[in-house]
């Protein structure tokens, strides 16, 4: 853990005591600073006072004795309306972070050469982060992976020694961290997400462009027209950018070319990196992905032979594309992550002929706007609630039937699958929320998981 010691004896409030909070006030508490911590749920108030936690109800502070308040990053900053522990510091002037900000305090303070690589996008940013780590600790580094990944940034090791922070930083985070100066910072692309939380997209943009205008050197996609502005304008403000690309080849920077990523530089190539055939990095969005981390990668020191040796050993992240195993030809992949049709696009865009398991709670726009990818799909299978209106929308194109269950569907489809020549693939990717059936797609991708196992003749990747 990150003891935050730059806020010893600083009277500090905390709202917000899920698993990022509560990590963050136990960083604080062993910082020795001056803490309340409290949340609008009483159990957890409870709990966090039986762990030894400071606690009391924000309401009755003296917020004029406060120093800061630290915003769990789940709780509204400023849409659809500031949460009231904000109203309240705002009132009172107070400054108001998140452990974000605190890991950036205490890097600068403590060991201001740690390379720190922060990752940020729509989509991809937990792929490109576990790349970029998995490429690190295989090169004998000392790799610490954590953020919105998974993993609390302040229960990483302290800022001594020679860890390389590798941290995926949401929208939220980013909004709560205004002193963040990574060494390499990436953008990786941008689509709209988070409008409840920040207004519009051009507000939603111009928190992303925070980390990469903080950056050392700027990591930045250019396949989307927000990207390519924020690229343009830190160029021309005289920030180092190297700008990335699964469309073309950046005159200077990383681009996909359907194969290998190149680098170039000053428009002529100079270098190349493998990508065909690493099965956990299939698909041009994955490209895209690696082209992010190999230049991050570079520009913090690894050989271009540590990255390749990283690359293809990388075996991917659960629930985004996994690839699960074998029975005989039929290859099946755990896509439980795709929770709506943009997300489901990729999966569907990677493989040439897809038994594909498709339903859960329906998201707005359902499966229409994957129709130009429907000629991927030998069947399909579907389950959930959405299932008769995925079928509507499928009519005769396809083949379908309805599963209901994920069990029965990947029975049906192991089935349909074995009867084919060639590498079949039976791909789970639902294009909606798992709520109807499983607690979150976690669990769905595990019951896919355990079904696709109990398979006669399976064999793990």
């Amino acid at each position: 853990m990150i003891a935050a010691r730059t806020f010893k004896d600083r009277s500090i409030a905390l709202f917000g005591l899920g698993g990022s909070g509560n990590a963050t006030a136990r960083a604080l508490a062993e910082g020795g600073a001056l803490l309340t911590a409290f949340d609008d749920n009483p159990a957890a108030v409870a709990a966090a006072a039986a762990a030894g936690l400071p606690v009391g109800d924000l309401h009755d502070l003296d917020w004029s004795a406060i120093d800061a308040l630290v915003l769990a990053p789940g709780v509204p900053l400023t849409h659809p309306r500031p949460h009231w522990s904000a109203e309240l510091a705002r009132q009172a002037g107070v400054e108001i972070i998140g452990d974000v900000e605190i890991f950036s305090r205490e890097r600068a303070e403590r060991a201001p050469d740690a390379p720190f690589i922060a990752i940020t996008g729509t989509n991809g940013k937990s792929t490109t982060t576990a790349l970029i780590a998995h490429c690190i600790a295989a090169s004998g580094r000392n790799a610490q992976l954590g953020g919105n990944i998974g993993v609390p940034v302040l229960t990483l090791a302290p800022p001594e020694g020679d860890p390389c922070y590798v941290v995926e930083c949401s929208s939220y985070q980013i909004d709560l961290a205004p002193s963040l100066r990574p060494t390499v910072g990436i953008l990786i692309n941008l689509s709209p997400d988070h409008l409840d939380r920040h207004g519009t997209m051009e507000n939603y943009a111009a928190i992303k462009e925070r980390l990469v205008a903080g950056a050392q050197t700027a990591v930045i996609g250019i396949d989307d027209p927000y990207c390519a502005a924020i690229a343009d304008r830190l160029e021309a403000a005289g920030h180092d950018v190297l700008r990335i690309s699964r469309q073309e080849l950046p005159a200077n920077g990383y681009g996909f070319d359907g194969t290998d990523v190149v680098r170039r530089v000053g428009g002529a190539e100079a270098g190349r990196f493998r990508i065909a055939g690493i099965g956990s990095l299939r698909g041009r969005h994955n490209g895209q992905n690696a082209a992010a981390a190999i230049a991050a990668l570079s520009a913090t020191g690894l050989s271009d032979a540590e990255i390749d040796a990283g690359l293809a050993v990388f075996p991917g992240l659960a629930h985004r594309m996994e690839q699960v195993g074998h029975v005989g030809q039929v290859l099946f992949i755990n896509d439980s992550k795709a929770t709506n049709a943009d997300a489901a696009a990729p999966a569907l865009a990677s493989f040439d002929r897809i038994h594909w398991i498709a339903g859960g709670l329906p998201k707005e726009g359902g499966i229409a706007p994957l129709e130009p990818l429907f000629d991927h799909v030998a069947k399909a299978y579907l389950i959930g609630e959405a299932a008769p209106a995925f079928a509507a929308t499928l009519g005769k194109r396809i083949p379908y039937e309805i599963s209901g269950t994920l069990e029965q569907a990947v029975a049906s489809a192991a089935r349909d699958a074995s009867g084919t020549g060639g590498e079949e693939v039976v791909l789970l990717s639902p294009a909606c929320a798992s709520f109807d059936q499983f607690r979150n797609f976690e669990v769905r991708g595990a019951a896919f998981r355990d079904a696709v196992s109990a398979l006669p003749g399976f064999r793990p990747i």
